[in-house]
């Protein structure tokens, strides 16, 4: 049985899907070899990244994380690579940059596919060769750091549109790691529900909201676009909302776009008995110590006795 313990708190469920990205990661995380992470948005590369990171010898260093994306072009080579004091007009002291800030450790770059041509030419040469040449810099640089990418694009696409280097493309796909979307995880989300739900009742200081069966069964009937992110968004918005109610919370609670998701016949039961089948072997790992057992499903204590009453386990 999959230790939960190991997945949390970086990445939750049970699904064949994520069981097996994750048992790549483990073996991933012991070498020194460069990831690609690819995958939807809000399916939790960065979270993956993470659990590379933590199971690497790196782990004792820092994990630095840049978003491509979210970087102006003309500034991300700065921001990646360091620059000297007065290479440029601005530029009035030394700045490491983001890799040099990741010595010893691991940096993480988020939607690569969004580098400029020049910046991916320049982060090939570090990553063949080990250094980086900050912007007013007489001399290269070594620095000794894994580094692990991530991007929701088709970068093989992006190759044969010559939007990004083959031979740093190449370079990335070394081991590529590939996070499933929600919709291949539907038996994950009572647990996810439950500990994004409680993590929400702690944040606002509400008690912790739950769903009927027939709310339940309308979430995994859904699409889930946004995935792991559109439903941690949602357990915040119905805390907010609902947080009062006191009882299982039913569909006409859930948000319009949910309206269309009409669940399978006899979906929601095959859905609750594999949440208690979760409980069981929480339990069962725990020893019977139900503190332990929250913990281990990422849950507080008084959600998991609710949910032991509900499905007689008391």
């Amino acid at each position: 049985m999959t230790d939960l313990r190991l997945d949390a708190p970086f990445l939750l469920g049970r699904a064949a899907a994520l069981q097996q990205v994750l048992r790549a990661a483990r073996l991933v995380a012991a070498t020194d070899v460069t990831v690609l992470i690819q995958g939807e948005s809000g399916t939790g590369k960065e979270l993956l990244a993470r659990f590379v990171h933590a199971g690497s010898a790196q782990a004792a260093g820092p994990f630095v994380a840049i978003n491509c994306a979210a970087i102006p072009d003309q500034l991300l080579e700065s921001e990646l690579f360091g620059y000297r004091r007065g290479a440029f007009t601005g530029a009035t002291q030394d700045y490491a940059g983001r890799i040099r800030a990741a010595a010893g450790g691991t940096l993480f770059l988020d939607e690569i596919g969004e580098l400029s041509l020049m910046a991916q030419a320049k982060l090939l040469r570090f990553l063949e060769s080990g250094e980086i040449h900050p912007v007013g810099e007489a001399r290269p640089v070594t620095v000794r750091t894994r580094l692990i990418a991530a991007t929701h694009r088709n970068l093989l696409q992006l190759v044969r549109e010559q939007r990004f280097r083959a031979d740093l493309y190449y370079r990335l796909q070394v081991v590529p790691l590939e996070m499933p979307p929600l919709r291949e995880r539907l038996e994950d989300i009572p647990l996810l529900f439950a500990h994004y739900a409680a993590e929400a009742a702690a944040r606002y200081g509400r008690p912790c909201v739950s769903l009927d069966r027939r709310a339940l069964a309308r979430l995994t009937a859904y699409a889930w676009p946004g995935n792991v992110r559109e439903l941690k968004n949602l357990c915040e918005r119905l805390t907010v909302l609902h947080g009062e109610a006191g009882v299982p919370l039913g569909p006409e609670c859930l948000p319009a776009e949910f309206a269309e998701a009409v669940p399978a016949a006899g979906e929601s039961l095959g859905l609750f008995a594999a949440e208690r089948r979760l409980i069981e072997e929480a339990l069962q790992q725990a020893r019977g110590n139900r503190s332990q057992a929250a913990r281990l499903l990422g849950i507080s204590r008084d959600t998991l006795l609710y949910r032991l009453k509900k499905y007689a386990l008391a």
